[in-house]
Order: C-alpha cells, then structure tokens, then sequence
C-alpha cells in the first residue's frame, strides 16, 4: 500500500532565489494537518502518563525533605535582666 500521508515531509515554501509558492495540492494541507495531530496525540499520551502527573507531588516532598530545620533554643538557667529601676 502506498504511503498517502507524506508524514514529516520538508515542504519547501520558497525557493532558493526568494520566491515563494503556494502548495497547490490540497493532500499537502491534509498532511501537515496529520501530523499536527500525530503531535498532539504524543502530548497527550505524555500528559496523561503517571509519571509526568507525579512530578509537582515528588517535588514537593523534596522540598519538604530538604528544608532546614529550625534551630531548638538553648535550655538551661535563664539569664537574669535589669527590669525597671533606677541607676546609680
């Protein structure tokens, strides 16, 4: 059977002296049309896939693994402080 898709074809819009053409065969719109649905498809099947969709999840429990914990405050006798009073 032939191939009448001319899936990842090269079209050529102008020339090598500048000129440019229009494709006159409506198959070639067709085509590059396919193959942006081809495209679309793989995105999809991406986007959908498990391991793509985990990723914002995963990222989050790096972030939480990898924070700093917050220093604990010396314990002991507490420091005595001057509250009011007058100088002399």
């Amino acid at each position: 059977m032939a191939e009448r898709r001319w899936k990842d074809q090269k079209w050529h819009i102008a020339t090598e002296d500048g000129k440019q053409y229009m494709p006159i065969n409506p198959a070639q719109h067709l085509a590059v049309l396919m193959d942006i649905r081809d495209e679309l498809q793989a995105l999809n099947r991406l986007l959908s896939c498990p391991n793509f969709v985990e990723i914002p999840f995963i990222l989050r429990e790096i972030k939480r693994n990898t924070r700093k914990k917050p220093k604990a405050k010396a314990k002991g006798k507490p420091k005595l402080r001057i509250v009011g009073g007058s100088r002399a």
